[in-house]
C-alpha cells in the first residue's frame, strides 16, 4: 500500500540524508531560517530531468535571494549525483534514494505505474507544505511555480 501524498497544510515529514557531497542534509536544519525547494526527479542526465536540474541551477541565486534551499532527489547513486552536479555544475543538495523510502515518505506517486514521479515541495521555515506541483514532462514549470510561489510568501528574503 503506497503512502498517503504530502499534501499543502501538512508538516512535511523530517529526513536526515547524506547528499552527494558528503554534508548531513535534514529538513529540521532548515527550520526557522529558510523555505526548502525539494524537488523529486527520475534520473540523473536523462533529458528532461538534467533539463529540470539546469533550471534550478540557472535560478538558484533567485531562490537564495528568496530565502530558500534548494534539495533535489533522486534514486540514483551518489557517485551518479556527483558527476551530475559536476558535468552541470549544480550548486544545490543531490541526495541519493535508491530504495524509494524518502520518496515514499512524502508519497510521491510514479507515473503511469512504472517511471518515478516529478514532483516538486515547497516547504515554509515552519516545516508547512505550502505549494506541491506534479508534472512529469513540464519540468520548467516547476522552477518557475516555486520561483512565482516564493514571491507571493510573506516569509519569503527574511533571515534570522
Amino acid at each position: 500500500m503506497a503512502n498517503k501524498s504530502v499534501q499543502v497544510g501538512d508538516l512535511a515529514p523530517n529526513f536526515e540524508r547524506t547528499s552527494s557531497g558528503g554534508e548531513t542534509v535534514s529538513l529540521s536544519r532548515f527550520r526557522g531560517k529558510s523555505e526548502v525547494v525539494l524537488f523529486f526527479y527520475p534520473k540523473d542526465n536523462s533529458p528532461v530531468c538534467t533539463a529540470e536540474a539546469c533550471a534550478f541551477r540557472d535560478s538558484y541565486e533567485r531562490f537564495r535571494d528568496a530565502g530558500a534551499e534548494v534539495i533535489g532527489v533522486s534514486a540514483d547513486s551518489d557517485q551518479s549525483h556527483k558527476r551530475f552536479a559536476s558535468r552541470h555544475k549544480l550548486p544545490f543538495h543531490l541526495i541519493s534514494d535508491p530504495d524509494g523510502s524518502l520518496r515514499a515518505l512524502f508519497g510521491v506517486p510514479k507515473t503511469l505505474g512504472l517511471f518515478p514521479g516529478r514532483v516538486t515541495y515547497l516547504i515554509d521555515r515552519e516545516g508547512v507544505v505550502q505549494h506541491v506541483i506534479s508534472s512529469q514532462l513540464q519540468a520548467s514549470r516547476h522552477v518557475d511555480e516555486m520561483l512565482s510561489k516564493l514571491k507571493e510568501s510573506p516569509e519569503s528574503g527574511k533571515t534570522q
